[in-house]
């Protein structure tokens, strides 16, 4: 949940790992309307073209992709994905080219508002339309065929870090109360995100609108995963219980100094259904383990150049984040792969 507001975030990697025959491109959907989106998309692409490497970095490692391939034959499940306060659709990258390398064709708006590239305060303050824009995603890729190959209705799924984690929680059918997130402020439980926390600095966010007791719900939406969420706990335990879509929690046990993973991920955990929801705490990890790799010594790069923001690119002792994304990659595949071919 926390900020990301340093310069080379913009320039983050899209994945080690991608392969010749994985097709990218960037698209702006909604142009002309007063919330216009720039998205990137990952596919399963046919063979041969070369591949370019994007988003290398003094910081960040880059990955190979194909620009603007043509898609794959056949139908495709649909992955949609969402960035954190202040992130871009290059955090979660490279899990979108594992993915796309999987046959799953991947989606990912930057969020107007919330995003490194646009800061617009009246537009963060609508805090609802980000799931609406997944939803305009959704309804774009499935109308043209030609961005990202022919995708499955019945196969879709959102996963979202952060911000992004009560994204994807909201667009599975979350209702968020601001009464009960006030009251959970009130209680003593610490959060930079609360009014009235000395760490505020996401006061643009409006936690209290009335906007926010809408129903976000989109029904296409089959699986979700939620990575070390933030907000949480102001979805209501009534909602939560209706979700009908698995879900998959998975929390940085790494504590940085907001509320633990116990206290959000916790709650989501505590009242989705327990039949169809999935909780791993991994103790090593930390809130942006679950971003892109970064290169030796990029924390103290980063930090000299904005102090307090090297903690990006550091993980929890033990494990490396190489190897955090290889377990979070294999959780993912599994549970999409269960939740995706039973619906």
């Amino acid at each position: 949940m926390f900020k990301i507001c340093f310069s080379a975030v913009a320039l983050v990697f899209l994945g080690s790992a991608a392969q010749a025959d994985v097709g990218f491109r960037t698209v702006g959907i909604g142009g002309e309307g007063p919330r216009p989106l720039n998205v990137a998309l990952w596919y399963p692409a046919k063979g041969g073209a070369p591949g370019v490497v994007v988003g290398e970095t003094p910081a960040f490692v880059g990955g190979r992709v194909v620009r603007d391939a043509q898609p794959s034959a056949g139908a495709h499940p649909l992955v949609v994905l969402s960035h954190g306060y202040g992130g871009t659709w290059r955090n979660l990258s490279w899990l979108a080219v594992a993915l796309a390398d999987e046959g799953y064709a991947v989606a990912a708006p930057d969020h107007p508002g919330t995003t490194h590239f646009n800061r617009d305060r009246r537009q963060a303050s609508m805090l609802w339309e980000r799931p609406r824009d997944l939803s305009r995603v959704i309804d774009a890729v499935l109308e043209e065929p030609a961005l990202a190959g022919s995708i499955a209705p019945e196969r879709i799924a959102a996963i979202g870090h952060s911000l992004g984690g009560w994204t994807v929680t909201a667009l599975a059918g979350g209702r968020f109360d601001p009464d009960l997130f006030a009251r959970d402020c009130a209680s003593g439980i610490a959060s930079r995100a609360c009014p009235t926390s000395d760490l505020n600095d996401m006061g643009d966010l409006k936690l209290d609108a009335p906007g926010l007791r809408q129903d976000m719900h989109d029904p296409r939406i089959r699986a979700f995963v939620s990575l070390d969420p933030g907000f949480a706990r102001g979805f209501t335990p009534e909602s939560l219980g209706g979700v009908d879509a698995p879900a998959l929690l998975i929390g940085a046990g790494v504590d940085i100094g907001d509320r633990p993973a116990e206290l959000e991920s916790g709650w989501l955990a505590e009242h989705l259904p327990a039949d169809t929801t999935e909780w791993v705490m991994l103790p090593d990890a930390m809130h942006f383990s679950f971003l892109q790799l970064c290169k030796p010594g990029a924390a103290a790069m980063i930090e000299a150049e904005d102090p307090g923001d090297g903690i990006v690119c550091r993980d929890g002792a033990g494990r490396g984040r190489a190897a955090i994304h290889a377990e979070v990659l294999d959780r993912i595949t599994a549970f999409l792969g269960r939740s995706l071919s039973l619906r």
